[in-house]
């Protein structure tokens, strides 16, 4: 019975790893790639980053603004990001057709610079990591795919070691034996850190990053606070992820007789009627607010300004402390704040998030946690070597040597193990239903041979 398991486990094993790999290895590379993004801009982008333009002339920031959307037509001005120095302001355009473009402004709020958002080092690394650049349901939910089998990998290579004794030295060490040895060591080891690692990733994956996001929202006592909000029509990053997709507050009414000044800047005022970003500036610095932080559009003529401070922005410069998370929710017209949320607010799975994320990203406590994550990361793809070493030294020529079938019975203890991981791991679970389908289909197909033959 014991060996049937082994060898179910094993056989599942053997082709979870040869299917998955590829994307495995794929993942694994463009996180160590994300994991310096800062470091990376810092130096590609000094420039845009730390630059100054030519121009001297003291602008305020409204002028600014006005400026970079009068000579970046078909453009409306969805974020400013105030940074603390040297980093420059930076701003963020959108385009009906949904181009993207950053804008920096430097300490006069004269024009530095541009770049073309969808081809910064960092959002390149992060879409070839989420969604291997290709985008799309079906690749996301690739992926989150990928990071589930690998969760099994590392459960049921964890068995297999123990079972099958695979850390003690043996007596006549064969080549084959010493590389599984290797192997069995270097999994034993980076199992708990590996987990970590994919689990805290998966608040931004397609089916359990809803799952868990919802848990939060239904539940705001573990979750997030409730708020009655409404999300902007702009991309989301720069939010806090325990507060992303709340219902935001309403503005009140514009006043008709109020003088606001300058032209119309689409996005970051409403034709107009909505107060200056140097007013929402004071209004921001009254309510002990400090860069840095991002200041997001209102969406609709109802809308309000989301000022926020978040730990997993993804933008060089911009990422705070968990504890200094907080999103604040401004009357677009008045510019008087109307409500906030801060992480002490937050239920205990929100704020295990607000941890996890700048964990997985590796800027939670600076340097050592990337030089923690990049061993484990260079670790996983050793391991992933050291697995396909160990198969091409026992495969025969002209076959796939996979390991024996197990015979019947299915013990208990492995359908626990496939039934709670398929569970808490929706898509591991659709895949394992088509894996036994596959299954089934071959042996009816073997077994109607067999009788055609007698």
């Amino acid at each position: 019975m014991a060996k049937r398991t082994y060898n179910r486990f094993w056989r599942w094993h053997f082709y979870g790893a040869l299917f998955m790999a590829p994307l495995l290895i794929t993942l694994t590379l463009s996180g160590i790639g994300y994991l310096f993004y800062t470091n990376v801009e810092n130096i590609a982008y000094k420039d845009l980053f730390f630059g100054n333009s030519e121009e001297t002339y003291q602008l305020t920031i409204d002028e600014g603004i006005s400026l970079v959307q009068h000579e970046n037509p078909g453009y409306d001005i969805t974020k400013v990001m105030m940074m603390e120095e040297p980093y420059n302001t930076r701003l963020t355009l959108a385009s009906e057709d949904g181009g993207e473009r950053y804008v920096f402004l430097d300490e006069h709020n004269e024009i530095v610079g541009s770049q073309d958002a969808k081809y910064t080092y960092a959002n390149i690394m992060r879409n070839i990591h989420s969604s291997l650049f290709a985008g799309g349901t079906v690749v996301n939910y690739l992926v989150e795919l990928a990071a589930c089998w690998a969760v099994f990998l590392l459960l049921s290579g964890l068995y297999m070691t123990w079972r099958g004794k695979a850390l003690m030295k043996p007596k006549k060490p064969a080549r084959r034996i010493a590389i599984k040895r290797t192997h069995a060591w270097i999994g034993t080891v980076i199992t708990i850190p590996m987990l970590v690692i994919i689990f805290t990733g998966l608040p931004w994956s397609a089916v359990m990053g809803d799952f868990i996001y919802s848990a939060s929202q239904d539940h705001p006592s573990i979750g997030t606070p409730l708020l009655q909000q409404q999300p902007p029509a702009s991309d989301m990053s720069e939010i806090p992820w325990a507060v992303r997709k709340e219902e935001a507050p309403s503005s009140g009414e514009p006043d008709p007789h109020a003088n606001h000044g300058g032209g119309k800047m689409p996005g970051m005022d409403m034709g107009g009627n909505g107060i200056l970003i140097e007013k929402l500036l004071w209004k921001a610095r009254d309510a002990g607010i400090e860069k840095p932080y991002t200041i997001i559009a209102p969406s609709s003529e109802d809308g309000v300004f989301i000022v926020s401070k978040g730990s997993n922005t993804g933008v060089t410069g911009l990422d705070v402390s968990p504890y200094d998370e907080m999103t604040a929710y401004f009357d677009q017209y008045s510019g008087d704040p109307i409500s906030t949320v801060g992480y002490s607010e937050y239920g205990i799975l929100a704020k295990w998030f607000t941890w996890g994320i700048p964990l997985h990203e590796g800027h939670l406590f600076g340097w050592p946690n990337k030089i923690l994550n990049l061993l484990v990361c260079l670790a996983f793809l050793y391991l992933i070597f050291k697995g396909f070493q160990m198969w091409l030294v026992r495969k025969k020529t002209g076959s796939l040597s996979a390991p024996p079938r197990a015979g019947r019975p299915v013990t208990a203890g492995f359908i626990i193990l496939m039934v709670v991981l398929g569970v808490l791991m929706p898509l591991f679970g659709i895949s394992l239903v088509i894996v036994l389908l596959i299954e089934g289909i071959l042996y009816l197909a073997r077994r109607k041979r067999r009788s055609a033959s007698v």
